[in-house]
């Protein structure tokens, strides 16, 4: 395992600990970096026009389709140790 993964991996179980919630646009954008660093690029069926959550979030992983994984992985455990501070 790579520095970088393993980092990002520690991230994903810091984010659980935080004092508070973040905002909603704050958790799209980490759902987004999240998938594109685990992922890569959004796959799957978009979801239906009704289920707003889940469409929300598809659209959020959609916008960063073409960004690498690391940069993905990076900007996530970025924003992570912002929202700890």
């Amino acid at each position: 395992m790579t520095d970088m993964k393993a980092k990002f991996e520690q991230a994903a179980l810091d984010i659980k600990e935080l004092a508070e919630r973040p905002d909603n646009d704050t958790l799209l954008q980490l759902y987004a970096l999240y998938k594109q660093g685990s992922e890569g690029d959004v796959s799957g069926e978009r979801p239906g026009f009704f289920d707003f959550v889940a469409a929300a979030k598809y659209e959020a992983w959609e916008k960063l389709a073409g960004m690498d994984q690391d940069t993905a992985m990076q900007q996530y455990i970025d924003l992570v140790e912002q929202l700890s501070g």
